[in-house]
């Protein structure tokens, strides 16, 4: 599929698979935030061209009015050749555009992309072209099943030095978002924030970060289990860490990080850290209003009402225990596996089979069975599948997970949802 937008392929498959299900327009837009037109332009594709439609029409124009005759095609090659030959001068497409010019060869000369693609279909530099397949990413979707948030953080310094981190998380399906501000980007920080996130926004069933320290505990060496993490499972979060230097798997709270910067940070003046949290609230209260492109058209306040999910109580934060246990739940890790057939978790090599090196895995350490699942699933059309299993050895004592933060009866099977 030529879509890089995972959303909106979300959303065109389950609207596919309601269409094989006979479902009505009123109960497919219910389930789907997109609008009529939407709807009625990929039913008819469907209907046309079946699965196949999930991928977009080119937007290639079918004539081009623009189109320059074969004689200057042929006079751009030969002024390339004879400006190779020669001692001095550039022989880019910005060169050949201006040696054109100045030996007035042609009235209007083309511009340097049609100048560079020429050039390089009479083979006169070479054509970089990925012919590797992409590897299918096995990624989790914004659902109405489950409750999916992604955190991140980013760093500004204030004048006079002082260094300041802003945390954002980010309610994948709602847009809802959370912020908190710290002088440090330490676990404790990152602790304070998730607590501050379950209160506002509520307790999710995944939570989607990188790899950094203050999530993963991890110091150089030795493979632990952190703060962050421990608080997670205690509150019964599943963490799902994206791939180790692939930010763009966690698109979403990244372009809220780079909102915040343009229509706050950018335009406001800091005297202080104190003058600094006092403006903050503005942008959350002009983010309540705000359209992201997902919500179809719907602000984040109106958003925020389809889905319900369990707050954090003043009284809960006050129970948690100074010295945190390692309770049971699930923590998941996407990662690509190495030229070696293996994948890295926690500090710890783990073989999965060379015939999938640079493709996707997803890997479930579930901490009460104490064992390691690795998942792998070639395509979007293709069966997820179970491929590895490994026994995970846990040298502490494991708490059950307490009743009161308990969100469902059944466990999210990761065969159906990758």
């Amino acid at each position: 599929m030529n879509e890089k937008n995972s959303q909106e392929i979300y959303y065109r498959r389950l609207a596919f698979k309601l269409f094989d299900k006979g479902k009505s327009p009123t109960q497919i837009l219910a389930l789907i935030p997109r609008s009529r037109s939407w709807l009625f332009k990929w039913k008819q594709r469907f209907d046309q061209h079946g699965w196949q439609a999930l991928d977009s029409l080119s937007k290639s124009p079918h004539h081009s009015p623009h189109k320059y005759p074969s004689d200057t095609v042929k006079l751009v090659v030969r002024v390339r050749k004879r400006m190779e030959k020669s001692n001095v001068g550039l022989i880019s497409a910005y060169g050949i555009k201006q040696e054109l010019m100045r030996r007035r060869l042609i009235s209007l000369p083309p511009s340097q992309s049609s100048i560079k693609r020429w050039i390089r279909q009479a083979g006169l530099i070479s054509n970089h072209v990925q012919t590797e397949p992409v590897a299918y990413y096995p990624g989790l979707e914004p659902a109405d099943s489950f409750v999916l948030f992604s955190c991140d953080w980013t760093e500004r310094y204030l004048e006079g030095g002082e260094k300041i981190f802003i945390f954002h998380t980010l309610n994948l399906l709602t847009h809802a978002l959370a912020q908190t501000i710290w002088t440090d980007k330490s676990s404790e920080s990152a602790c304070q924030h998730l607590l501050a996130t379950c209160s506002q926004l509520g307790l999710p069933d995944f939570l989607q970060i990188d790899n950094d320290p203050a999530f993963t505990g991890l110091g150089r060496s030795k493979p632990i289990f952190g703060q962050f993490v421990r608080l997670a499972l205690y509150l019964g979060i599943e963490l799902l860490f994206i791939p180790p230097r692939e930010p763009k798997r966690n698109h979403a709270v990244e372009r809220v990080n780079g909102l915040w910067s343009s229509n706050f940070w950018n335009k406001n003046h800091f005297a202080s850290l104190r003058d600094f949290y006092r403006k903050s609230e503005k942008f959350l209260s002009w983010y309540q209003h705000y359209a992201p492109p997902a919500l179809d058209g719907l602000r984040v306040e109106q958003a925020s009402h389809r889905q319900r999910c369990q707050k954090l109580l003043r009284r809960q934060i006050a129970q948690l225990p100074k010295k945190l246990p390692l309770s049971t739940g699930r923590l998941h890790f996407i990662r690509k596996v190495d030229s070696e057939g293996k994948i890295e978790i926690l500090k710890e090599q783990w073989k999965v089979s060379k015939s999938l090196t640079g493709q996707y895995v997803w890997a479930t350490l579930d901490t009460g069975k104490e064992e390691l699942f690795i998942y792998h699933r070639h395509s979007l059309r293709a069966q997820a599948r179970l491929i590895k299993q490994y026994d995970y050895e846990i040298d502490e004592k494991l708490q059950p997970l307490l009743p009161q933060y308990r969100r469902r009866k059944r466990r999210i099977e990761i065969l159906k949802i990758i």
